[in-house]
């Protein structure tokens, strides 16, 4: 293809990608791997790192999800031998059933290009749809996932404060003084916790893994040392203990289902961190330490309660030998403090992916390494966290009135996951709806069980994660429908590229000029004030749309389609995955293309800036119009979201009414 000669729209586009590739190619082969190329680095070191990110909320369970079993007021279980092997058979095939089976055998294996957590596995729904399937039912589930991210944002607020509420209860077992200090303590620690969160996590990071191995060690020797008391605890393990319990007290056993459930809690977080770790370390960490260190104290701590049912309300704390009261109170705090590491990272993650999949509003995310991707600081969501982690504390008093809160937001989207799961494996797998429904209904009943005995959570604190969820699923559909409105709008004005530079005789002058403008073929509103005003155009002109695959990540070489509308003019289109930072000039820099000369250091860019205002135009409710109006005067710039120099900005304002 000659340099003076117009690309054909249809034929160019593979043509000169492959040139761009070839630049890229060059560069990827000088640049580190990348945050999932795990290089030389051990299956046993990504186990160990394992330990310290993905398993520290389902580590700390044993603080507080037995003795919920029993003192949840709406279902208190008297402390006898059928109760204790009930709870703890329940407790073994929780773990079994939702972590081994489920998520370690199954939902892991549903990978988004190396990425899991419900939003990669919507995305994988949203990416392909089965043959006959309406838009409507896609659109449902789509909905569905949707809300199960919302419902973890609700999680990511309880999970710090009853954890570390929980940890620091245990100063009461080692003197009664303490107990007017719990409140100020936990909040204090919350506050450093989220206060240092502007540094990342990398250094503090290296340190995780060796704390929740002596974490779990630790919890391993205090169940063992009472399991060798009563060694008949472990014939629990028999599911006819978890049967004689539901018919020894029915109503009370189904409603401790709820309390029970707390022992699954963090599942979410295996699928959730897979790319950052792979699915074989975290199977490794599973196997290997995380879940026998669990039966053990479970089993420890059923054992215990055989020998002193009045231990019931600090079981936990209660087995531990006086002298060595104080270094577990310590201990557990920190692994608390790493669990709730673990789901704010999570949170700023899922915040970051829901922004660039047009589900939230732009805002500032920082990165905190220069050589880990996945490190982000959102100081909003931070900020906001840290204020409802602290109201909760002061609002619930303990961590047993806030496990009232706790567990249905995750019930829900563990219920959400098995359904947008079934959908994965008919239509990506190709599985029988018949082989897909002996998966997934066995699954799904567990968890409606689960979730029906959590109902009754509500009106104690269950209410809040509900309302957080629906308050952030209300506010993710408006953004996205609203967007979505404006984008019409906008179109109706608009003419094509190709129309508009026929028209023009315009002076050509030095330089670059990217017109940002998400509809290639159309002519941006800036480029044709320029034209109609100015009667300029840049030596090199770009008309640049950045679009969000429904995949993690996109290889370099793979990131930009050019094509030459006519010498000097290109329409490029960029292709970020949903966890990649839109990085524009630097994506612009790796294109070697004939007749593209980009400059970074000489170069204009052009950003239309929509003043949205709530109008009689039909398509939305008032009240959604009004608090679309809000969210996008709250956005963040366009020119800090792709990472452009702002010396270089020029922004061209229009009005547009909903």
């Amino acid at each position: 293809m000659g340099s003076d000669q117009t690309a054909d729209a249809s034929a160019a586009p593979e043509k000169i990608v492959a040139m761009a590739a070839a630049s890229a190619d060059a560069k990827k082969r000088a640049t580190p791997p990348g945050h999932h190329a795990h290089g030389k680095v051990g299956t046993s070191a990504l186990a160990l790192g394992a330990l310290g990110v993905v398993y520290g909320d389902i580590g700390t369970s044993p603080l507080y999800s037995l003795k919920e079993a029993f003192t949840e007021k709406s279902h208190q279980l008297q402390v006898d031998r059928i109760n204790v092997f009930g709870v703890c058979s329940l407790a073994f095939w929780s773990l079994v059933i939702i972590i081994s089976i489920k998520y370690l055998m199954f939902v892991m294996r549903a990978d988004n290009k190396g990425e899991g957590g419900i939003l990669a596995l919507t995305a994988l729904v949203m990416g392909r749809k089965s043959k006959g399937a309406t838009v409507a039912k896609a659109g449902a589930l789509v909905g569905l996932g949707v809300f199960g991210t919302a419902l973890l944002y609700g999680d990511g607020i309880i999970t710090p404060a009853i954890s570390v509420l929980s940890a620091v209860e245990g100063l009461e077992e080692v003197d009664k003084g303490f107990t007017d200090w719990v409140i100020p303590i936990a909040i204090v620690i919350l506050v450093l916790l989220f206060s240092v969160q502007r540094r990342g996590t990398g250094a503090v990071g290296k340190v995780f893994g060796p704390i929740m191995m002596l974490w779990f060690a630790t919890i391993s020797v205090l169940g063992i040392s009472k399991i060798i008391d009563a060694p008949g605890i472990i014939q629990s393990v028999n599911p006819y203990y978890a049967f004689k319990f539901f018919t020894h007290e029915s109503s009370k056993a189904f409603l401790s289902l709820g309390s029970i459930f707390l022992v699954v809690t963090g599942g979410e977080a295996l699928y959730a961190d897979m790319g950052h770790f792979g699915r074989r370390p975290i199977a490794v960490g599973w196997y290997g330490m995380v879940l026998p260190s669990l039966l053990l104290n479970y089993w420890g701590q059923g054992a215990f309660l055989l020998k002193e049912p009045e231990a019931i309300e600090k079981v936990f704390f209660r087995m531990a030998p006086e002298s060595m009261l104080l270094p577990l109170v310590i201990l557990a705090t920190f692994a608390t403090i790493i669990a709730s590491q673990a789901l704010i990272s999570g949170v700023f993650s899922l915040t970051a992916q829901a922004v660039k999949l047009d589900y939230l509003p732009r805002i500032k995310i920082l990165h905190t390494s220069h050589s880990q991707e996945g490190q982000i600081y959102v100081p909003l969501v931070n900020w906001l966290l840290m204020a409802g982690c602290v109201g909760l504390v002061i609002g619930f008093q303990t961590s047993s009135k806030l496990a009232a809160a706790y567990g249905i937001a995750v019930t829900m989207t563990m219920a959400i996951t098995t359904l947008i799961f079934f959908r994965v494996l008919t239509d990506r797998w190709q599985w029988s709806r018949a082989r897909a429904f002996l998966v997934c209904v066995p699954l799904f009943v567990i968890e409606l069980g689960f979730l029906g005995a959590n109902i009754v959570k509500i009106p104690h604190g269950g209410w809040f994660a509900l309302a957080v969820g629906v308050l952030l699923m209300v506010q993710m559909q408006t953004w996205r429908t609203g967007r979505q409105l404006v984008a019409k709008r906008i179109q109706r004005g608009e003419r094509p590229l190709q129309e508009v530079l026929d028209e023009a005789t315009p002076t050509k002058v030095p330089g670059t000029a990217v017109f940002m403008f998400k509809d290639l073929g159309k002519a941006p509103p800036a480029l044709v004030n320029n034209l109609l005003h100015n009667k300029v155009l840049h030596r090199t002109t770009l008309i640049v749309a950045v679009d969000t695959a429904e995949e993690p990540r996109v290889p370099d070489d793979e990131r930009a389609i050019v094509t030459r509308v006519e010498p000097g003019v290109f329409q490029v289109q960029l292709v970020f995955g949903f966890m990649d930072e839109p990085d524009v000039p630097a994506a612009l820099s790796l294109i070697n293309v004939r007749g593209l000369d980009f400059d970074p250091d000489d170069v204009t860019y052009f950003l239309g800036r929509e003043s949205i205002i709530a109008g009689k135009a039909p398509g939305m409710n008032p009240l959604a119009e009004h608090l679309f109006v809000m969210l996008n005067r709250g956005a963040d710039s366009a020119s800090r979201f792709f990472n452009l120099p702002y010396d270089r900005v020029f922004e061209v304002g229009s009005r547009v009414e909903i």
